[in-house]
Parts: structure tokens; C-alpha cells; sequence
């Protein structure tokens, strides 16, 4: 049984049905849970080939009218979606730095059933599991250091760094052992790593990056990874424009811009 449907099941058992009375609303538990697992993934700073470092402060920002709905069980739910994302991690063989705190936040820019998650790295000194402990002999200074909503663990500079080659079983035409080239978008100051062939983006929650815009599609674009990059539209409704011009497929270098709906998408690389 997957992580989300064990979630989903235990969310069931509680308060004798008072949250299925809650949750009518347009956002559900497993829609967040399920936000929660992508934002450790499109997160994960790789330390070596044994530690692989996501974060472990989320902030779940929700409509006025959501908000309102689920804000008197916010204890709870946060405590049950914090479990999610340990067993999770667990699964994916992910590592913390410090305990899984999950928080609920009205935002007043967010239409009923749009929600968008913030996250950040913070290190703690309490000695816990594997899985929530900071990795042995972690210097102080060094990265997972707390910093600002929507980040990745903080470095001195630049990007996560990548591995070297791809990971077991990675799809043919992904990039050869010897690329070194690292790759991230950023959105809104958020920065999502691009360690595999392709990255889906749109407003879908089974997309490799959700993006809460109204003007964005389901399956918006994808972008590919390669010699050079390209990003491709997949049939949106409003299309895609990069670097200032529309169109349906565009090579992408360091700094070029593509938008979709109202949100700016800037694809960076870097040798190294």
C-alpha cells in the first residue's frame, strides 16, 4: 500500500468523521500530502551517494475560505501530514536535519481550492532517527543552516550540486556519466533541481512541478534536458513565450526566460 493511501485511510479514523465534514472544501488532505512529497523531491540537495538531504519545515498556504475550514484542526492535520512526509522520506531513503513540522497559512492572493507549499531546511540539535537527525559531524555554518521559505538547503554559493553520472536506471538519452552540467529553474525565488531526462510542469498535482496559476494547464510544458535544452509545449491553452517570443518549442540557455499563464519560469545551467 502506497504512503498516500495509508494517509488517506488514517485521516478517515479521525474525530469520528468530523474532517470528512471539513474536507468538502475544494483542497483535500491528500492533494496537500501528495504537494508535500513533490516539494521533497524537487528539493533534495544530493550530499554524497549515501545522503540525500530534503527539507523538513513546510508551509502549507491556503485560501481565506480553505483556510478557515481546516485552520481549527490545523494541529492535527499537520502532525498526520508531518508523519506522511517521514514515512515517506523513509521510503525514498531521504534524509533531515532537523524534526518534520508541517503548518497551515491563509493566504488572501489564493482562489478557493489553489494552494500553493513553502519550504525550507532547518538543522536541529535534538538527537533523533536516522531520518530526522543531522547527518554526523555537520558543521556549524554549513548547509541546512535555516533559511527563507521555498529554498533549498543554503550554500555558500550556487546550485545543489549534481551526481556525476545518472542514477541507477535512469531512461535512455539522459545526460551521459560524464556531463557535469548542472541544471535548475527558478520560480519566485523558488529553485527546482532538474535531475532527470525531462521535468513536466503545469497545474496538475501529478506534474514534476506544480505551478498555481490560473492561466496555466493541466500538463503545461516540459522541458528536456540535453545538448542544448529544450522546453516543449504539450498542448496548453494559453501556449508558452520564451525569451519574449511565443512559441511551441525553444531551446533553452542559461537565464532564459519562459512564460506560462502570469508566472515567469528562468532555466539555469552551470558547468561544474
Amino acid at each position: 500500500m502506497g504512503v498516500l493511501k495509508r494517509f488517506e485511510q488514517r485521516l478517515e479514523g479521525l474525530v469520528n468523521g468530523t474532517f470528512a465534514k471539513v474536507f468538502k472544501s475544494e483542497v483535500q488532505p491528500v492533494e496537500i500530502a501528495g504537494a508535500l512529497q513533490r516539494e521533497c523531491d524537487n528539493n533534495a540537495t544530493i550530499w554524497n551517494r549515501e545522503r540525500t538531504v530534503v527539507p523538513n519545515d513546510f508551509i502549507v498556504q491556503l485560501s481565506a475560505p480553505d483556510f478557515e475550514r481546516l485552520s481549527p484542526y490545523s494541529g492535527q492535520l499537520g502532525d498526520e501530514l508531518a508523519g506522511m512526509v517521514r514515512e515517506y522520506a523513509k521510503q525514498q531513503r531521504y534524509t533531515f536535519m532537523g524534526s518534520v513540522k508541517v503548518g497551515l497559512e491563509r493566504a488572501d492572493d489564493l482562489d478557493t481550492g489553489l494552494y500553493r507549499v513553502r519550504s525550507r531546511t532547518l538543522a536541529s540539535s535534538t538527537s533523533q532517527s536516522p531520518h530526522g537527525a543531522p547527518p554526523p559531524g555537520n558543521a556549524p555554518g554549513a548547509p541546512g543552516a535555516p533559511g527563507g521559505y521555498g529554498y533549498p538547503p543554503q550554500r555558500p554559493a550556487g546550485p545543489p550540486p549534481m551526481p556525476a553520472g545518472p542514477p541507477p536506471g535512469q531512461a535512455p538519452g539522459s545526460p551521459a556519466p560524464h556531463d557535469r552540467t548542472r541544471r535548475w529553474i527558478e520560480i519566485n525565488g523558488t529553485r527546482h533541481q532538474i535531475s532527470r531526462p525531462t521535468m513536466v510542469l503545469g497545474r496538475s498535482t501529478e506534474t514534476d512541478v506544480r505551478i498555481d496559476d490560473p492561466g496555466v494547464s493541466r500538463r503545461h510544458c516540459e522541458i528536456r534536458t540535453g545538448d542544448p535544452a529544450t522546453v516543449q509545449d504539450l498542448g496548453s491553452t494559453n501556449g508558452i513565450v520564451v525569451d519574449g517570443q511565443h512559441t511551441t518549442r525553444a531551446t533553452l540557455r542559461d537565464g532564459s526566460r519562459i512564460v506560462v499563464g502570469s508566472t515567469t519560469i528562468i532555466y539555469r545551467q552551470a558547468e561544474g
